[in-house]
């Protein structure tokens, strides 16, 4: 049940972003980021753990998402702090993307060629959706496309591992509820 619960949180809280960042309404997103990560720590049972990795994947989507903005390959309708970083709303899908590592997308812990695949094409692919949506401008699509990618690719892996030490969930009662589910 964890897992549903967590995936659909995470798809309530990535439409409440971008929708919001594209309808200028930039807050929108962070506010359900918030609820969906507190339901998350009380479910978590280690939340102290989940919350380090759900700061330091902020920390990590600030730096990469600014650098895109900086490079002005990827530019946001609303929510920016400086026309150099990424908009808070970005910053809090990074967090809210951090609750999915130990639950839903826990199985891909300890396959690294398989994240960083799966970084290469889902990465891109959620922007280009963002895109789409409004909420995302690409002022150089190519360059754009071909850093998330590699950027993905990369940090995939990275993210999983991290994950791995900071697990916040019992990976037992985890496993029983998928086979349950």
């Amino acid at each position: 049940m964890n897992v549903l619960i967590n995936f659909a949180a995470f798809q309530v809280g990535w439409f409440s972003s971008v929708l919001g960042g594209a309808k200028q309404l930039p807050w929108a997103g962070p506010l359900a980021v918030l609820a969906i990560v507190a339901l998350h720590l009380y479910r978590s049972d280690k939340p102290q753990a989940e919350l380090k990795l759900i700061l330091a994947c902020g920390l990590i989507g600030t730096v990469f998402d600014s650098l895109l903005v900086a490079a002005n390959w990827v530019g946001y309708p609303s929510g920016m702090f400086s026309a150099f970083m990424a908009p808070y709303w970005i910053i809090a899908m990074w967090m809210l993307f951090a609750t999915t590592l130990n639950v839903s997308m826990g199985w891909m812990k300890g396959r690294p060629w398989l994240a960083a695949a799966m970084g290469l094409v889902a990465g891109p692919l959620t922007y280009i959706a963002g895109h789409k949506l409004g909420g995302i401008e690409f002022a150089n699509q190519t360059a754009a496309l071909i850093a998330l990618g590699l950027g993905w690719a990369v940090m995939m892996p990275a993210l999983m591992k991290l994950a791995g030490h900071l697990d916040g969930y019992d990976s037992s009662s985890l496993m029983k509820q998928r086979s349950t589910a």
